[in-house]
């Protein structure tokens, strides 16, 4: 879950006034992530203060690492239950030296790992498990090089070389997560199909846009279970690339997810590109009809969609919609009334439905 959700950071010059003054009451409150090096810290941390432009404040561990960073060796934020066991040291280091890598428990079996443990030993020091922290680093990796891509530019190359050469022990972990993810590096995206990709910000946490001249494809939160397999489903017919960049449904996207946040529009415009089968069409449509602060269960979805036996097929359809708050999935919930499950996690559902009705009765 994201602490995002649960509570709210002091305000940027408290956090910079404690950072630069070693304030230990403010450890565990925020992390600081340096822009130059791509590490983050602890408050409290004795290494060399940067300047202040190359600072940025983080409330989880988790948000710095999918925007990129990595942990500091010197204040080690991420250790928090005393010495690293070496089993977890062990599996870090892997990361760290791949962080494009997907390491599978079948690949930690044939290194002698035993997957369980790991998970076990990895939550309770870090927790999060194994498979959450390399996801975490792998698409950091990734996305960073979106987040990075300065406006205007409607391909990355050097600029994004230059800027990311820090955040791993060998640049190249970069290039090869993007490379993988995205389906060339973006020095190489020629005379390709391409899709173009813009990192969002929102109260909720980054979002990730993705859009072609079809319309917009992808827009989720960047640590959202599995939006890494969906990016590469998305890829695989057309062999597409994709590339951090401009386009008028990127920007359609963030004005419209802005006006959305700030209680301003209660319904969307944006073009959406056509996917998925003709049942999970039929699905997110009927997710368009509920109106701005409203709730249908999955049983009443199927039953107007007329095949009242397919509940389990729409709560199927309904996570597999990747377009989220567009496509309002976080509007269903159950027969009881219970939130159940949503990609972005529960918390994030909760204040989305919060935040719908306290706007509709302003």
């Amino acid at each position: 879950m994201n602490k995002r959700l649960t509570r709210t950071l002091p305000s940027d010059e408290a956090m910079y006034r404690a950072f630069m003054t070693r304030d230990a009451t403010f450890d565990g409150v925020f992390l600081t992530g340096v822009r130059s090096t791509h590490i983050f810290c602890r408050p409290t941390c004795s290494a060399r203060k940067p300047k202040r432009e190359n600072i940025e404040f983080f409330a989880t561990a988790d948000d710095a690492m999918y925007s990129g960073y990595r942990a500091c060796l010197r204040c080690k934020p991420m250790d928090v239950n005393g010495e690293k066991p070496p089993l977890v040291a062990k599996l870090v280091d892997m990361v760290e030296k791949a962080p494009s890598d997907r390491l599978r428990e079948r690949d930690l079996r044939g290194l002698g790992v035993d997957p369980s443990t790991a998970r076990r030993q990895f939550q309770r020091y870090f927790g999060m498990s194994f498979q959450a922290y390399a996801r975490a680093r792998r698409m950091g990796a990734a996305l960073a090089s979106v987040r990075n891509q300065p406006s205007g530019r409607r391909r990355g190359g050097d600029v994004l070389e230059q800027q990311l050469e820090a955040g791993f022990e060998s640049p190249s972990g970069y290039r090869e997560a993007f490379a993988r993810l995205f389906g060339t590096r973006p020095s190489r995206a020629r005379d390709v199909a391409i899709m173009f990709t813009r990192w969002l910000e929102t109260p909720l946490g980054p979002m990730l846009a993705v859009a072609d001249d079809a319309g917009l494809h992808i827009l989720d939160f960047v640590n959202r279970r599995g939006l890494e397999r969906e990016i590469e489903r998305m890829r695989a017919p057309t062999r597409c690339v994709i590339v951090p960049g401009d386009h008028p449904h990127l920007d359609d996207a963030a004005t419209q997810m802005r006006e959305y946040f700030e209680g301003r529009r209660l319904a969307f415009t944006l073009k959406l590109a056509p996917r998925g089968t003709p049942f999970q069409r039929a699905v997110w449509a009927q997710l368009q009809e509920l109106g701005y602060g409203q709730t249908a269960s999955y049983a009443e979805l199927a039953q107007t969609l007329g095949q009242p036996t397919a509940v389990r097929a729409v709560a199927r359809a309904n996570g597999e919609n990747y377009r989220a708050i567009v496509i309002p999935c976080h509007r269903v919930i159950g027969s009881d009334g219970s939130l159940t499950g949503y990609g972005g996690g529960l918390a994030r559902k909760q204040w989305l439905l919060d935040f719908e009705r306290a706007t509709l009765n302003k």
